[in-house]
């Protein structure tokens, strides 16, 4: 398990769509789907999620229908993306 994925654990949802369960016990690592990315039998980069807890994540992988699904996938991703540089997970070379 990669450390992008290990530092979902206890984190809050940076998801948030209607129906999440703001329950810090359920958050992974949600993949964002994008067919540039992914198939079948592949998943994006870890870099490529957002923390989701588990009713978010249901919605963004299609278990659960949602007319919202993709609202705040960017909002979602960019706090993300902003907690592991601010906690040295990711780094910006120059």
């Amino acid at each position: 398990m990669s450390k992008l994925r290990k530092s979902a654990r206890g984190q809050n949802c940076t998801l948030r769509l209607e129906g999440c369960n703001h329950n810090s016990e359920t958050v992974v690592l949600a993949h964002i789907r994008n067919n540039q990315f992914c198939g079948v039998g592949m998943k994006p980069p870890d870099y490529m999620g957002c923390f989701a807890c588990s009713s978010c994540h249901d919605a963004i992988d299609g278990r659960v229908k949602s007319d919202d699904t993709y609202k705040d996938i960017l909002r979602a991703q960019n706090e993300t993306l902003k907690y592991w540089f601010d906690n040295g997970l990711l780094e910006i070379k120059r």
